[in-house]
């Protein structure tokens, strides 16, 4: 399948479980599916970042539990920021939750694209990296 993001466009992983950013990190690099990554231990780090530099990833891989700021938290308050800036960006919840109460809640917020239950295969990664143009 070939891959159909840029590898100019910015990823972002939000997650504090650094087995899990590292491997991401080596696939992403492997499969030379971007080339700029940022990321955060959680969702206070990565908002503030965002809300400083007044941009945002072009994709975001978000956990939700992570102490400081959840990604539930996030979510509340990365929406209203993304439509001050008028960007696009395409945020995938990716979580070691089985619960459909969280898939569900996650996918009936708005800009979440889908949600992702780790480990994560790599046909999800090329999904995800072809749903960004």
């Amino acid at each position: 399948m070939q891959l159909l993001m840029s590898p100019d466009k910015l990823t972002c992983i939000i997650d504090d479980d650094i087995i899990y950013v590292n491997l991401v990190k080596k696939l992403i690099q492997l499969k030379k599916l971007c080339n700029n990554i940022l990321v955060f231990k959680n969702g206070k780090e990565a908002l503030d970042f965002f809300k400083n530099s007044n941009s945002i990833p072009d994709l975001i891989l978000l956990d939700l539990n992570m102490p400081i700021m959840n990604g539930w938290e996030f979510l509340e308050k990365f929406n209203p920021l993304k439509k001050n800036l008028d960007q696009n960006t395409n945020l995938y919840v990716v979580s070691s939750s089985i619960n459909p109460v969280d898939s569900q809640k996650a996918k009936s917020i708005d800009g979440v694209m889908d949600y992702i239950t780790k480990p994560i295969s790599l046909k999800s990664f090329e999904r995800i990296f072809n749903s960004v143009a």
